[in-house]
């Protein structure tokens, strides 16, 4: 029974060591909104493209210093914040035809795994948009070397990039032109700029 009660604490020591040196091994980033923002494009009438912004981006990266791969990432959208430059374009998305904010008035992303493809990494996690949710990979540059700022806070960068068919999100409202064409194309183009601060 002593050896048995023995081993058994050996083990717990041994797990509790693992568990504090992977703890040490990580770093919580929150996003800094002033700073972040989430940006779309999508074709219009088959001519031209439409660019938007979403301007109210918050969040938090959990970093694994030894392994990126095994960081997490989430972050939120608030999207009453859409801006496209034209005041009823954008009441026309905050309403029921698009993403209905009174209903669903977030957008959020939640990581799943992260792939290291030679210092370029892919996150693959959970999308949600208009209640729906799916399964989408960002292509992402950074994060950026640690830097100070003049207030002494550690800050970096990330860029990440994906395209989604806006369908697959329950987002199907359109108008056709006589020709067939749709007047607001189905792919969107999302591009996040965000700038993290370490948390203290």
């Amino acid at each position: 029974m002593l050896k048995t009660a023995q081993r058994i604490g050996i083990m717990s020591a041994i797990a509790l060591l693992a568990s504090l040196s992977a703890l040490a091994q990580t770093s919580t980033w929150n996003i800094d909104p002033a700073h972040s923002t989430a940006q779309f494009t999508v074709r219009h009438l088959a001519i031209s493209n439409v660019t938007g912004n979403f301007t109210k981006v918050t969040g938090s990266v959990v970093l694994n210093e030894k392994d990126i791969t095994q960081s997490q990432v989430s972050a939120s959208i608030d999207v009453n914040s859409v801006d496209t430059r034209v005041e009823a374009r954008n009441k026309d998305l905050k309403g029921p035809n698009f993403f209905d904010v009174e209903k669903y008035p977030t957008i959020e992303f939640k990581s799943k795994r992260i792939l290291n493809d030679g210092g370029k990494l892919q996150v693959i996690g959970d999308l949600t948009i208009h209640g729906t949710t799916r399964e989408v990979t960002l292509g992402v540059d950074g994060p950026t070397p640690d830097l100070a700022d003049p207030w002494g806070n550690s800050r970096r960068g990330i860029s990440a990039t994906t395209t989604i068919n806006r369908k697959d999100f329950n987002l199907v409202y359109n108008n056709l032109l006589k020709t067939g064409e749709a007047v607001v194309g189905d792919n969107v183009k999302i591009q996040i700029d965000a700038e993290m601060v370490k948390k203290k």
